[in-house]
């Protein structure tokens, strides 16, 4: 079976199609946030401020590019790992927010929350940056330029791989020792 092909930004509809286990391919634009960068955003929804970029139907990528090769819009862009920004997480949904790529387990507060909201969890391969960045087609920075590889980045992906982890049901390939979740099977 092929994998499903998905762009953003990501609408309420397509994410209830979605079910853990499932392989996709990502295009369109995305965001990268980070540990300081998700601080500060968090930071001004706590002072009423707006936000530098749009959540509704946005997804972010936890990742802090490395430089650009020549030739090349980003150098290596691996995940890191996403339970650091559980924290933050309900506050950016109540933005908009459709989905979060990573890699890792989540907490039980997010699988709810993911649910609550109708959002996922994708997972990308750990350890395959530089293969990941052949999917990146454009880079340039939105917000928080003084956090370097922290800042958010937008990234425009061309069939970035990824695996749905959570999906809007409740469904997660964290259960148990790894496998897909008995009580939210991934489609046949």
């Amino acid at each position: 079976m092929a994998n499903l092909a998905l762009s953003t930004p990501l609408g309420r509809e397509v994410l209830r199609k979605l079910h853990a286990g499932q392989e996709v391919e990502l295009s369109g634009v995305v965001y990268t946030a980070r540990d300081a960068a998700h601080q500060r955003l968090a930071a001004a929804l706590e002072a009423g401020r707006e936000l530098p970029l749009e959540l509704s139907g946005a997804t972010i990528y936890y990742c802090g590019p490395a430089p650009a090769p020549p030739g090349r819009p980003v150098g290596s862009c691996g995940p890191t790992t996403s339970a650091r920004m559980d924290v933050y997480m309900e506050a950016l949904l109540t933005q908009g927010l459709a989905a979060t790529i990573g890699k890792g387990n989540r907490s039980e507060d997010v699988r709810r929350a993911l649910m609550r909201y109708g959002a996922v969890y994708f997972v990308a391969v750990g350890g395959a940056g530089a293969l990941l960045a052949t999917h990146v087609t454009r880079c340039r920075v939105v917000a928080y330029e003084d956090l370097g590889p922290e800042a958010i980045y937008e990234f425009a992906l061309d069939r970035f791989p990824l695996l749905v982890a959570y999906d809007t049901h409740g469904g997660t390939v964290f259960a148990g020792e790894g496998l897909i979740d008995a009580e939210h099977p991934a489609p046949t």
